[in-house]
């Protein structure tokens, strides 16, 4: 009996299972951290930009800051598959690979992350105690101390639960990027769990995924309590 029941898994996986397995569960790690990275360094300053230019703010700029939100809600308001597609063209300028692979899925991630993450740095920005800025300017602070010195330690526990939340967000959208050749646990749990018949695949695949969720959140949230001084 239980040589049967290996015999039936056994038809129920691919060849090098266990390979196919890692190396997509790698192509998934990657797309999601390098993704995440340019979305911190794109999406943390026009968050912050954001939060600056805001009323009674620092920076204040009415027209720059309602320019900024509407770009912000714009990128925000587009579902990710549609982005996927709509970048096809551009993703296929940028790479001479096309449009098919990790890299090539690593734009439209990143451009679907951006304005994600600026609106959760500039949300974190404006939990910061209203009476920190009077403070700073009293002390005499420039507005680049005031950024550097005050909004940026204050507000970076907060900014960490953002990235951790924009890294599991994107471990999804790696999933829906595998529908169209973005590799990846979505394109194995697609091209074998759905196109060959083998469910136990997209199991495994799934299981995965809720693995390198679970793992991330817990490794953000002990960060964020770490540097959390308040």
């Amino acid at each position: 009996m239980f040589n049967d029941l290996l015999t039936m898994l056994g038809h129920q996986f691919p060849d090098r299972f266990a390979s196919l397995l890692a190396v997509s569960t790698l192509e998934t790690v990657y797309m999601s951290v390098l993704s995440t990275l340019i979305a911190v360094l794109l999406g943390l300053p026009i968050g912050f930009l954001t939060f600056l230019t805001n009323k009674r703010a620092i920076l204040e700029n009415k027209k720059l800051n309602a320019f900024l939100n509407i770009i912000i809600n714009i990128g925000r308001s587009i579902p990710y598959i549609i982005l996927l597609l709509a970048l096809i063209p551009l993703t296929s300028w940028l790479l001479p690979g096309g449009s098919i692979g990790s890299n090539a899925a690593i734009v439209s991630l990143s451009a679907a992350a951006t304005p994600f993450f600026a609106r959760l740095t500039s949300n974190a920005l404006f939990e910061i105690p209203a009476g920190l800025t009077e403070t700073a300017k009293a002390m005499g602070a420039t507005h680049w101390q005031i950024i550097r010195k005050f909004y940026l330690p204050e507000s970076l526990p907060t900014i960490i639960n953002a990235i951790t939340l924009t890294f599991v967000t994107l471990i999804g959208y790696t999933a829906m990027a595998g529908t169209q050749g973005g590799g990846g646990l979505g394109s194995l749990a697609i091209n074998y769990g759905v196109y060959r018949n083998m469910p136990y695949v997209t199991w495994a695949a799934t299981i995965v995924i809720v693995a390198i969720v679970m793992i991330s959140q817990k490794l953000g949230d002990t960060l964020a309590k770490r540097v959390d001084h308040r």
